[in-house]
């Protein structure tokens, strides 16, 4: 199958799966999946998210998605791609903005790295906007 935007597709994976109360959900691997999901991670969006191997010899990310309370409130209130293939979106240093007042999270692709926004305040630092998270 040919996927015109990997990272697009983790994000509606988690989405939907968030939306459904699961506890995990299985991505293909990459390396830049697994970076947003390091940020998301370190930002307490997600609980954990290993490497398994899935069928056909494909590796996979396993995501271990986070809820809060005996209700299983979602802590992924909102999680959108922001930067497409068709329209790529850049942000210098400048403009690199708290999401939210702080409660969200902006996800860049610089060239230090994949880096959340506030890494990129603090390096000084500019790049793509891949995703918002809140």
């Amino acid at each position: 199958m040919c996927m015109t935007d990997p990272i697009s597709d983790m994000l509606t994976r988690v989405r939907n799966a968030n939306l459904i109360k699961r506890d995990s959900v299985d991505v293909p691997l990459s390396k830049v999946k697994l970076s947003v999901l390091k940020i998301l991670k370190e930002c307490g969006f997600i609980k954990d998210f290993k490497v398994v191997a899935g069928p056909n010899s494909k590796d996979l990310i396993r995501v271990y998605l986070r809820y809060h309370g005996p209700l299983r409130q979602r802590l992924i209130r909102n999680i959108a791609r922001v930067s497409k293939s068709s329209r790529r979106v850049y942000r210098n240093a400048d403009e690199v903005v708290k999401i939210y007042g702080g409660i969200g999270t902006a996800i860049y692709s610089t060239s230090k790295g994949v880096l959340s926004d506030k890494e990129c305040r603090k390096l000084r630092v500019g790049g793509e906007l891949v995703c918002v998270v809140s």
